[in-house]
């Protein structure tokens, strides 16, 4: 299996894995900054992006298992990560099976109980289904202030300063990627995240105070999981923080990767 992926930089190698319907250009906010003090790899997972699909891809556990074969293949095993959202999940995934180096997690999934998982699948299928109506018009749409602050309600605390083209892009790839109804059923149906008591190398886990997809109050849960894991909380965030605090982002990332 072979992943798409880029490389900039130079230093300590960083591997940057996307969310649910994202790609590599997720990161885009970050990616400069991180790359001049390290060597950045963002990959696109299977499904996404450039990268094909496989034929358990709709699954959480098939996008684990495609990236953790992929890592030994390149010899990566060990590298340090950063995930957002689902892939902040994998990155957990990688570090319960000790495969992952230092660990950013920023807003996983897989901590959701009871309502909240028909919370997040409900909200979110609503959420691709129009994102994938208004496809012709999203240039026009995230070009507008309002527009954008609309459709990006539930994802970002400051969505009117984010830059439109960006928008436009990551919609368009979230409506472009055809597992992610799939991928929606699996993550709001299967098992949380399974946690490890003993993760080789530090974990740290952010979560955006205004995050309205994977609420906060689920950062205890993921806590709990991972027992040796840290918290920082993001106050003026939503679910991504590299897109509402992209400082603060970066500056959290390289203090928890920093030998």
């Amino acid at each position: 299996m072979t992943l798409h992926h880029t490389r900039i930089g130079r230093g300590k190698p960083l591997l940057l894995v996307h969310g649910l319907g994202g790609t590599y250009r997720s990161w885009d906010t970050i990616l400069p900054a991180l790359a001049q003090v390290r060597e950045v790899i963002a990959l696109d997972l299977p499904g996404h992006g450039q990268t094909p699909e496989e034929a358990d891809s709709g699954t959480f556990n098939g996008l684990a298992r495609s990236l953790d074969n992929w890592l030994g293949a390149e010899k990566l095993t060990g590298i340090d990560m950063v995930g957002s959202s689902m892939g902040a999940r994998m990155v957990l995934e990688m570090a319960r099976r000790g495969k992952a180096g230092a660990v950013v997690a920023l807003d996983p999934g897989g901590f959701w109980q009871g309502w909240e998982r028909k919370f997040f699948r409900t909200t979110i299928t609503a959420s691709i289904a129009l994102v994938r109506a208004l496809r012709p018009a999203l240039p026009a749409i995230t070009g507008n202030i309002a527009g954008r602050s609309a459709l990006l309600v539930q994802l970002s605390a400051r969505p009117w300063a984010l830059d439109p083209a960006f928008v436009a892009h990551e919609l368009r790839s979230l409506a472009d990627t055809r597992i992610v109804n799939s991928l929606v059923k699996d993550l709001a149906t299967g098992a949380n995240q399974q946690g490890s008591a003993n993760t080789p190398s530090p974990v740290v886990i952010g979560w955006g105070r205004k995050d309205r997809l994977c609420l906060p109050q689920q950062a205890n849960r993921a806590m709990a999981a991972f027992p040796g894991a840290t918290i920082h909380w993001f106050e003026r965030s939503g679910h991504f923080p590299m897109w509402d605090q992209p400082q603060e982002t970066v500056k959290v990332i390289l203090e928890a990767t920093d030998d």
